[in-house]
């Protein structure tokens, strides 16, 4: 799977664009270059094309079939899903969905449960999920972009920078390598990421999330992770809810 977003949307954190020794020495790539490469990559892969140069792409190819691939449009929310849930059939009772609903279909609801109505955190609505799971959620409507990766980290998913700073996720760590160059790192396990919100931990929700650099011994900087802080607390706990501005941005055509 693949997902890249201009970064008025997708807002990556800075640490991403450090340079990082010692991974290849090629550059980023542009979007578009990227898209190119994917579709090159991955023939079989299906693009959804939203508005200024961001996009979505999907691929069954070298699909490990204990973490299956998925995805849904509905209600102008696009999610790829990859990975199993062990609980399908609580989160379809409890989101009062049928039971051919896909993971997918099940996270749309959950985050238009979070936007439209909860009044409780996004970490809540990820600790309910049970299972090993990445996914990348995009609302068209409030231009948001939702990332979750389980809290072992089971399903592969990247993240990374390209050259004009727009985020990049993808579960295929050789084809983001080929993207992001020295700008990329695995996307931390039981975090969160919003656009608005930025990345929370959703076992340790009152604590922040801080970057890690990794230096050789000549100083330069060689990886780049994130980690919970368990120092550092935050003021409160991140709210969505319906009187939050979820829905405040402008509509994708």
């Amino acid at each position: 799977m693949l997902a890249v977003f201009e970064q008025s949307i997708g807002k990556p954190p800075p640490e991403l664009s450090i340079p990082q020794a010692g991974k290849q020495k090629k550059e980023a790539k542009t979007r578009e270059d990227i898209a190119e490469s994917f579709k090159s990559w991955k023939q079989d892969s299906t693009f959804y094309h939203l508005s200024n140069g961001n996009f979505m792409a999907f691929s069954h190819d070298n699909e490990n079939p204990t973490q299956p691939r998925s995805i849904v449009v509905m209600d102008d929310i696009f999610c790829i899903f990859s990975g199993r849930l062990d609980n399908t059939f609580d989160l379809r009772k409890h989101y009062g969905l049928s039971r051919q609903a896909t993971e997918a279909m099940i996270m749309v609801e959950a985050y238009k449960v979070l936007r439209d109505r909860a009044p409780y955190p996004p970490d809540q609505v990820i600790k309910e999920l049970e299972g090993k799971f990445a996914f990348i959620l995009f609302d068209s409507k409030a231009s948001t972009l939702f990332i979750a990766r389980d809290r072992d980290g089971s399903v592969p998913l990247h993240w990374g920078t390209a050259t004009d700073g727009s985020l990049v996720c993808s579960d295929d760590s050789e084809f983001i390598q080929t993207s992001c160059g020295k700008f990329y790192t695995p996307f931390p396990p039981g975090c969160i990421f919003i656009s608005d919100t930025g990345l929370i931990s959703f076992d340790h929700p009152m604590h922040k999330v801080k970057a890690i650099a990794r230096e050789d011994d000549d100083g330069n900087v060689n990886g780049v992770i994130f980690q919970v802080d368990l120092y550092t607390k935050l003021h409160s706990i991140p709210r969505r809810g319906s009187a939050s501005n979820w829905a405040g941005a402008t509509t994708v055509e």
